[in-house]
């Protein structure tokens, strides 16, 4: 039986974007040019519009975080692009749906191109503040007092819609009219899964949706499974302002059943580029995520790839599925990505009672070239406890460690590099030890703790085919 609970409140994907984009880049994925705009990156602007023989761009923002409750800013400005100046005395009609659902539609002043909306939530209908004038009507701020309004706005996470036109510009009795134009943001939904493992147990999965609200979420333990769905418009119209669908499944990384060295992921049943699901072991101590990153082109791909005799979906369901294969060698980053590791065993297979090598190479994080005269200390912790250390120096930038595993010596283990060349920097690769007919089997986890970028603890395996 499956149980949902809601956790936490939206936040905008702006905030995150670096953190995609550093998967995106790990993973080895061509990123476009214009992907700072568009769903859920916190701005999206329409094409140039033709008004009076000029150019005029508009774009929506929405702050980089949107956590309720309070007030935040909505911004639309509209741009001359020759000139790069913003319009004025602008008369904008601005409309905001969710799912259809039309959430207010009202005509909006701007003496200097830039409407500055506050947001406030609150129960009930919509209402506005501020002042009203002009030929339309319009609502906007005196100076003394902002422009706001007030209501059941951006109530939860999903994909929200602005329909813009211009009415005036340069001055008020210029009157325009324009077509209308649509523009796309997303606020993150953050749900939480209670779903039971083989054993009827419950387990805690949770899912960020970086561009709708996901729903049908079920994990099935014996395919070792996670299903869900998400809306989804495929024509043209609508894909055209979608650079990326970003997904994210997370779950306890003590949950044995689940952890794999790789998943396979597919959407509407087309399988998806490995590039396309990102494991990430870092960001959070507890808990494993698995990203499913789709570009513009992969979304294309996969809609080519579906049913031609049969209407399109309004979805995308997303199926991942554990995988046992594991290709060597397994890559990590030093914070600030000074240092690259790049790491694996032989044999596969770690037997009890048997010497296992752990192969290295400390390599140059810029460049990759291996780097000679390598100070190191080499650690394996077991259940967060040490239970082996040396230091050694790979004179010619690879070396191997060797370590003979007992039989009670199984469970969550990490390889730790620290003090990689005197600096202080290091970097750990995670597995999972779990006896098996008699022997140990590692199960990857993670690579890459130690990594950063801005500010966000991403470690991600990069060259390893996962």
């Amino acid at each position: 039986m499956l149980h949902t609970t809601r956790s936490g409140m939206p936040a905008m994907l702006s905030g995150m974007v670096f953190s995609v984009l550093f998967v995106m880049l790990l993973s080895g994925v061509v990123i476009p040019t214009d992907i700072a705009h568009g769903h859920g990156f916190g701005i999206d602007t329409t094409p140039p519009i033709t008004i009076q023989n000029r150019e005029i761009t508009i774009s929506v923002e929405l702050p980089e975080y949107f956590d309720m409750p309070g007030s935040k800013q909505l911004t639309v400005t509209a741009t001359d692009e020759e000139t790069g100046n913003t319009a004025r005395n602008v008369t904008y009609l601005l409309g905001i749906s969710r799912a259809d659902d039309v959430i207010f539609r009202e005509h909006f002043f701007a003496p200097d191109g830039i409407l500055r909306i506050d947001t406030v939530y609150a129960q009930g209908g919509i209402k506005f503040s501020g002042v009203q004038d002009g030929p339309f009507d319009a609502w906007y701020s005196d100076g003394l007092a902002p422009l706001e309004v007030t209501g059941p706005i951006f109530e939860t996470g999903g994909l929200y819609t602005f329909d813009i036109a211009i009415k005036t510009i340069d001055e008020l009795e210029n009157v325009v009219n324009t077509d209308t134009y649509l523009a796309d943001l997303t606020l993150v939904d953050v749900e939480e899964f209670i779903e039971q493992d083989s054993e009827e147990n419950d387990v805690k999965f949770g899912l960020r949706s970086y561009f709708d609200s996901a729903t049908r979420f079920e994990y099935d333990p014996e395919k070792k499974q996670v299903t869900f769905e998400i809306p989804f418009d495929w024509s043209e119209k609508r894909m055209s302002h979608v650079p990326v669908v970003h997904e994210e499944v997370r779950f306890p990384k003590d949950f044995a059943e689940f952890l794999y060295p790789s998943y396979v992921g597919s959407a509407n049943g087309v399988e998806l580029f490995k590039a396309s699901v990102q494991i990430d072991d870092y960001t959070i101590d507890d808990e494993r995520l698995v990203h499913f990153i789709l570009l513009q082109d992969h979304l294309r791909l996969i809609k080519n790839q579906q049913k031609s005799d049969e209407p399109l979906p309004d979805s995308i369901i997303f199926v991942l599925s554990a995988s046992d294969e594991v290709k060597f060698p397994l890559t990590a980053f030093t914070r600030g990505e000074d240092f690259q590791v790049d790491l694996s065993w032989d044999p596969v297979e770690i037997e009890p009672g048997q010497k296992t090598n752990f192969v290295f190479t400390i390599r140059n994080g810029a460049t990759g070239e291996p780097m000679r005269n390598s100070e190191y200390t080499f650690v394996i912790l077991q259940n967060d406890r040490e239970i082996h250390r040396v230091s050694g120096l790979a004179q010619v930038g690879g070396d191997f460690e060797p370590y003979e595993f007992a039989e009670d010596q199984t469970g969550p283990t990490v390889i730790r590099f620290e003090n990689i060349r005197n600096t202080g920097l290091e970097t750990e690769f995670g597995f999972m030890v779990i006896p098996e007919f008699g022997g140990i089997v590692a199960f990857v986890l993670a690579a890459g703790v130690g990594a950063a970028a801005l500010g966000s603890r991403y470690g991600l395996l990069r060259g390893s085919g996962l």
